[in-house]
């Protein structure tokens, strides 16, 4: 008997990944990538999707999503795009369709991952037995998801903690926190944390908004090849805040079972981790820095996670319902 495939779909700041998937196993040949800038609408991408696709029916459709997801409908933040079920069901031709954003996607990918692209940043503590693990995402937003692994099943609540204020712990964090609160009215975490964050930072650095560099990519390169220092000060200071950050998250949620780090920028920052004091930054909590010690860091290198993650989720609601 064939059974028919789920289509996954993953809607980024930048770019929306579509694919297939056979229960929870991806099917990689099926991917196919979309500028969000060159399409009015995710009806679009999935038109230009189906129109090279043989499969003649699906047995649902999942979409994960850079953004808010409330009583089942989906808002881009960095888009004028709304995700509807009723309208996926019509457009797909399924009768089941559901949406989450995607970090928690990423938190129902683990597991589903593999070790080659899970490398790890720091050992831990051995992961505990329905423990919970912390996704953390740094791209061109941020945000956080606790996954929770029960006797009755994975949950991994929602989250939009890129949002809440940035901490200050230091002269120079405060220093900081005044020039983003000035240049947009609130100093939010996502505003250092991201990719324009790191462009904000780097100004903050210069002094006002001129420097060699315009946008995060020069930043990146400028600080590899050493070429202008307040480059390297944009990256270390990123770095710190990332760590910072992080911690203040992993004690929120106390994630025994691993902490992943998401995104396109948390890759593109990892050669500097060690150098610039993530570690430091996210274990040194005073008389809890010991704790702090237990909780093992991940790099999530596979860039298909969420879709993975999306098909896991749809494909055990399968079983379950």
């Amino acid at each position: 008997m064939t059974t028919s495939p789920f289509l996954v779909v993953d809607i980024g700041g930048t770019n929306t990944r579509v694919g297939l998937a056979t229960g929870s196993t991806l099917q990689m040949e099926t991917i196919r990538r979309f500028r969000n800038a060159e399409n009015a609408s995710l009806d679009a991408v999935l038109s230009s999707y189906l129109e090279g696709q043989n499969s003649t029916g699906f047995a649902g459709v999942a979409v994960a999503l850079a953004g808010p997801v409330q009583e089942d409908q989906g808002t881009l933040t960095n888009l004028d795009w709304v995700v509807r079920p009723d309208d996926l069901r019509a457009r797909v031709g399924c009768a089941r369709a559901v949406i989450l954003n995607d970090l928690q996607a990423q938190g129902h990918a683990i597991g589903h991952l593999s070790a080659e692209t899970t490398p790890s940043v720091f050992r831990g503590a051995a992961p505990v037995e329905n423990g919970t693990s912390l996704v953390v995402n740094v791209g061109t937003g941020f945000n956080v998801a606790p996954v929770f692994d029960t006797d009755r099943g994975r949950i991994v609540p929602p989250s939009e903690s890129g949002h809440i204020s940035l901490p200050v712990a230091s002269a120079d964090d405060l220093d900081l926190m005044r020039f983003i609160e000035r240049a947009e009215g609130f100093a939010a975490v996502e505003d250092v944390l991201s990719g324009r964050g790191l462009v904000s930072v780097y100004r903050w650095h210069v002094g006002h908004d001129g420097g060699a560099c315009s946008d995060a990519a020069a930043i990146m390169q400028a600080a590899a090849d050493e070429s202008d220092p307040d480059a390297s000060r944009a990256v270390a200071s990123f770095v710190r805040t990332m760590g910072l950050v992080t911690g203040n998250m992993a004690l929120n949620f106390l994630p025994y079972s691993g902490i992943y780090l998401v995104g396109g920028v948390a890759r593109a920052m990892a050669p500097y981790l060690e150098r610039f004091g993530f570690l430091e930054a996210l274990q040194s909590k005073g008389r809890f820095s010991d704790l702090m010690r237990n909780f093992s860091v991940y790099l999530v290198t596979d860039d298909y996670a969420a879709l993975r993650g999306a098909a896991a989720y749809i494909s055990r609601l399968g079983h379950t319902r």
